[in-house]
């Protein structure tokens, strides 16, 4: 087994993760989300004027472990680096999103319809580094 195979195993079977993105400063900033894995890859949805996305364009490095909902970490963190995904594959992405979470991610996409303004959802790519 590979080492980023084996530092992705901890994320097998679990609901959310925090992304640790940075700042400029290098001031880091965690985010808890919902998560896939496929093919050696954490897979996320956000919107395309989210913090993450202006702080990974800045800086694709980022930092990944398993946490509750609310954010507290509950594993060890992995280094990793992000790209925002072409949006045939986002939109691949958010299938496998919503077959994971099911009824809680539908109910979720149809509020953010009536607020999310001009945003477009967007998918993000994160590598574990070996």
């Amino acid at each position: 087994m590979s080492a980023a195979r084996d530092k992705l195993s901890q994320f097998t079977d679990k609901k959310h993760i925090s992304i640790e993105t940075y700042r400029k400063t290098g001031d880091p900033v965690r985010t808890p989300v919902w998560f896939v894995e496929e093919n050696g890859e954490l897979f996320v949805r956000t919107d395309s004027d989210t913090g993450k996305i202006k702080r990974i364009r800045n800086n694709p490095r980022v930092r990944v472990a398993s946490c509750n909902m609310r954010g507290t970490v509950k594993s060890d963190w992995v280094e990793g680096e992000a790209r925002i995904i072409e949006p045939e594959s986002s939109e691949h992405v958010f299938s496998l999103l919503k077959e994971k979470y099911g009824m809680m991610y539908r109910m979720i996409r149809f509020t953010e319809r009536f607020s999310r303004g001009k945003a477009k959802p967007v998918g993000l790519a994160i590598r574990i580094n070996s």
